[in-house]
């Protein structure tokens, strides 16, 4: 394939293949200042005319990012949408999540913290064991000023 056009869906050319890299076609293009990008074979066809048309743009390919001497698959898997998805949060001993997972709710954040669930806290003042002072404080409870 290499030597072979690259012609985009909206029937633009791209360019020329320079390298096939496994799964991927290296296409040169550009007047002036040449330019390589990767493109995914699964967005390619060969035609009979010693030409390959791929399934996307022209514009999508010249803003995928540029193949230099080394080849970041995984950037470019991720360009294309075909990335692996991400793993899975670490876990502890027997599936605790650890303390910064961003899975844990504010309610498990803050009795971590010492702060006091406000479901518990309410239940504990209407039980008559504390009260609330005017700035939110707990006080004990006082059964003459208790009030609700």
């Amino acid at each position: 394939m290499e030597g072979y056009e690259v012609i985009g869906s909206d029937d633009h050319k791209i360019g020329t293949i320079v390298a096939v890299e496994e799964d991927l076609l290296i296409v040169e293009g550009g007047l002036v200042r040449k330019t390589r990008h990767a493109v995914p074979v699964v967005f390619a066809e060969q035609g009979d005319d010693h030409a390959v048309r791929l399934t996307l743009a022209k514009d999508i390919i010249t803003d995928s990012p540029a193949v230099d001497d080394d080849l970041d698959r995984q950037a470019i898997a991720e360009y294309y949408g075909l990335a692996e998805g991400y793993e899975d949060p670490e876990t502890q001993g027997d599936g605790e999540l650890v303390a910064d997972d961003p899975a844990l709710s504010a309610e498990q954040e803050g009795r971590a913290a010492g702060v006091e669930p406000a479901a518990e806290r309410r239940a504990r003042i209407r039980e008559g064991h504390s009260q609330a002072g005017p700035r939110g404080e707990v006080l004990p409870a006082d059964d003459e000023n208790f009030r609700l």
